[in-house]
């Protein structure tokens, strides 16, 4: 377990509309998971948690075009 704090950060590709999902993954290795969340909450709102493997591969799938236009 670690007491690291999570440092937040949306793509560069985010404009300021606020349609934006932020994620912490600084905690992937300690914690074999990402964070993530909705970039409008402020930080208030929930976190959803997505194993590295998983996150990794929607990376990927972003990458490749598999979800059309993102």
């Amino acid at each position: 377990m670690t007491n690291e704090s999570p440092r937040w950060y949306k793509s560069s590709y985010s404009s300021n509309g606020g349609a934006c999902v932020e994620v912490a993954a600084n905690l992937a290795a300690t914690s074999g998971s990402v964070p993530v969340r909705d970039s409008k909450q402020g930080g208030c709102g929930p976190n959803l948690s997505v194993s590295t493997n998983a996150f990794s591969s929607f990376v990927e799938g972003v990458r490749a075009g598999e979800f059309g236009r993102v």
